[in-house]
């Protein structure tokens, strides 16, 4: 089985990489896609359009031209994992979580215990809460494997 898992959230750490290496060592059939994860980039995303003045112009056209590709990718994803890091806030994040529940997508919720609180919502409406990404890896490998 070939699945389109999604992968939302914090960029300022390793994650992914991590989610990508431990599905290739279980030899799952595993496409991943991502919003923009180059900061810069991503902020500069209006910019493409015309560069603005006022900041709100400029993330306003930037999340617009951004929600092209992860609107488009949350509804194509079988699955998506939404990370929440402890250095910033992944508003974001949360948004996407909210996506996939408005559409049905399941999603799994990556975060510490301490964010339990803030995320209650969020987690409420996850079809599962992992704190590493290695308990992501499990949970995919028994979803795909398991007969």
């Amino acid at each position: 089985m070939n699945w389109n898992v999604y992968l939302s959230g914090e960029i300022h750490t390793d994650w992914r990489q991590q989610l990508k290496d431990g599905c290739e060592a279980e030899n799952l059939s595993i496409e991943f896609t991502s919003a923009v994860t180059d900061h810069e980039a991503s902020d500069a995303a209006g910019d493409l359009l015309s560069e603005e003045d006022k900041n709100f112009w400029r993330d306003h056209k930037s999340a617009k031209v951004n929600a092209i590709r992860t609107r488009t990718l949350i509804e194509k994803c079988d699955i998506a994992v939404v990370r929440f890091g402890d250095k910033y806030k992944q508003w974001n994040a949360a948004f996407d979580a909210g996506c996939c529940a408005a559409l049905g997508k399941p999603y799994i919720t990556l975060h510490a215990e301490d964010l339990i609180h803030p995320l209650k919502e969020v987690d409420a409406q996850a079809h599962a809460w992992a704190t590493s990404p290695e308990q992501v890896v499990e949970l995919l490998t028994y979803v795909l494997t398991r007969e």
